[in-house]
């Protein structure tokens, strides 16, 4: 099941950086993003190698992108601050699947 957060994060993070800015770069890194998120989700699902670290690459970079945004708009922005938690979540929750599947801890 740990497919779902990476098919939820394409979806979601898929479209909501272009909505935001109507800008063609945020369109770009929001598809490129979701399309990567939706790799990693297929590579879990089926059981391949490197879907969890694909999905944790995702998320750190989800949570960069957070950050900056962030500290570009002084924190006044909900979406940027939205990036970074789930950034966060997803980067914590991704990394402890690496250690399980790689380490059984």
């Amino acid at each position: 099941m740990a497919e779902h957060p990476s098919f939820t994060l394409a979806a979601l993070w898929g479209v909501v950086g272009y909505l935001r800015t109507r800008s063609a770069p945020s369109l770009i890194a929001g598809v490129g993003l979701g399309i990567s998120y939706a790799c990693s989700g297929y590579l879990i699902k089926q059981n391949k190698d490197y879907g969890t670290e694909l999905a944790l690459a995702n998320s750190t970079v989800l949570l960069g992108a957070g950050i900056a945004r962030t500290i570009k708009t002084q924190a006044k922005a909900p979406i940027p601050l939205a990036l970074g938690a789930t950034g966060l979540l997803a980067s914590y929750y991704y990394q402890k699947k690496v250690r399980e599947f790689r380490y059984g801890v």
